[in-house]
């Protein structure tokens, strides 16, 4: 049964509209004022809501646009006594469906009303073959069955509907662009831009001009006037990557962007009004950064709206396989090499790996192998050394001890890798698992700890 909500200060004229939409297939509600309708958006979740703009207290545009953070949002339709270009661009601006006219004949309420409910019912369809897809281990480009990987889709699916800002954390090569992609996609903004930074990658003299643009003249070099990131995501998505190494300054500007909505170009004084939904990312541990004082508190709490932690590769292993799976197909079509496989033994250490690199180096791993395969099936001898040696030895929880192999038998990035694991682990065990009082021991921060952890895959 679908769920209507009438929004009008007139009882008149939610009256007139209720008789006309009543049918067994449909549920009416009924709100005087924008502050009731929150009400009954919250306890009837309606999936469509038609408001009268002209309404006092609070108009329905500034309901409508209230609304946009909501997981649950219905769709609106606009009923207005004004028939102007400028209206009907405000209502869709405000996120509007459609808008209709005072008077309007009963017909043409119909026909647009019954066209929002087909839109509602596709995109209910459109939900639930995503939720098919992804419980079959997919969600966009990513990949995995586990119960961390499937609770992450879930979350990040309802969020990708709303305009909140999001914070994604996780390893190098865990795939924090291709989640941001992902629910890019999903959103209502799918249909401006995605527009990515790696913030890491750009020096801090030319990381404020990249976000928001300088005038001609602003700088040595600067010829033209050019726009910056900001305002190319203009209705659409910001991405910000590797956030946590951004230098202060600039952070304090990203803040203001983000509290303001405006910006202004470097060597400018022009505020440039700028509507984008921002979604950053980092592999550092932010509230460690905020403790040490690199990254301001202010803005880590006005990214961290909600936190999506994608979890290395190591912690959900059972998807190897799904994993090589999928890429062993993936490279064997886009290398024009239809009998592509893997022999058990090569299955076998890829699956025995640790994977550092995350699902980055098992992908470029298998696409290498199988560029240079000429034989059909890529033996354990095409893997690189890394992957070949027996990687599990070095695959610790606390409570257990490393492999007793000689060290001296081993090549020596193995030998120092295995000897740190070994060392680590042991000083680890006698600390009963604590990361503090062990980094104090072995004399390191315990962030860098942490870090080392995650790099030699010892669990805790």
């Amino acid at each position: 049964m679908q769920k209507i909500l009438i929004v009008d200060d007139e009882e008149a004229a939610r009256y007139g509209i209720r008789r006309v939409l009543e049918s067994r297939t449909t549920r009416i509600f009924e709100a005087a004022s924008a502050k009731a309708a929150r009400s009954m958006i919250q306890e009837h979740q309606p999936q469509l809501m038609l408001v009268d703009i002209n309404m006092p207290e609070e108009d329905g545009i500034s309901l409508v646009k209230s609304l946009a953070d909501l997981p649950f949002r219905p769709l609106a339709i606009m009923i207005t006594a004004y028939s102007t270009a400028k209206i009907a661009v405000d209502a869709m601006k405000a996120g509007a469906y459609d808008y209709l006219t005072k008077p309007f004949e009963i017909d043409e309420l119909r026909l647009v009303v019954n066209r929002a409910l087909e839109k509602i019912d596709l995109e209910r369809e459109n939900r639930d073959l995503r939720k098919q897809i992804a419980a079959d281990g997919q969600f966009g480009r990513l990949l995995g069955k586990s119960a961390r990987m499937q609770q992450l889709f879930a979350t990040a699916d309802q969020v990708a509907a709303t305009d909140v800002t999001v914070l994604i954390q996780g390893e190098s090569g865990t795939g924090k662009e291709l989640l941001a992609r992902e629910m890019h996609d999903r959103s209502p903004r799918k249909q401006a831009a995605f527009v990515a930074v790696n913030c890491a990658a750009l020096p801090d003299t030319l990381i404020e001009s990249e976000l928001f643009g300088h005038e001609k003249g602003a700088f040595t070099g600067a010829s033209e006037q050019r726009k910056g990131k900001f305002e190319l995501a203009q209705e659409g998505t910001l991405f910000l990557d590797e956030i946590g190494d951004m230098n202060p300054l600039t952070q304090a500007k990203v803040l203001r962007a983000i509290e303001e909505r405006r910006i202004e170009r470097l060597g400018g004084s022009a505020s440039i009004a700028c509507d984008v939904r921002l979604i950053s990312a980092t592999h550092k541990d932010l509230s460690a950064e905020v403790e040490a004082g690199r990254f301001r508190q202010d803005l880590f709490y006005r990214l961290k709206v909600v936190t999506l932690d994608i979890p290395p590769l190591r912690q959900h292993r059972e998807d190897l396989p799904l994993l090589i799976q999928s890429f062993v197909s993936m490279f064997a079509a886009r290398h024009k090499k239809p009998d592509l496989s893997l022999s058990p033994e090569a299955l076998e250490r890829l699956s025995d790996h640790v994977w550092p690199g995350n699902v980055r180096e098992l992908r470029n791993v298998i696409e290498g192998c199988g560029v240079l395969n000429r034989s059909g099936t890529i033996q354990a001898a095409d893997l690189p050394v890394e992957v070949r040696l027996p990687a599990r030895a070095g695959v610790l929880n606390v409570s257990g001890a490393a492999g007793t192999d000689s060290l001296l038998a081993l090549p020596y990035k193995e030998a120092k890798r295995k000897f740190e694991v070994d060392y680590i682990a042991a000083r680890l065990r006698e600390h009963n698992g604590n990361v503090s009082r062990t980094a104090v021991q072995i004399g390191l921060h315990r962030q860098s700890l942490q870090q080392k952890l995650r790099e030699l895959g010892i669990e805790r």
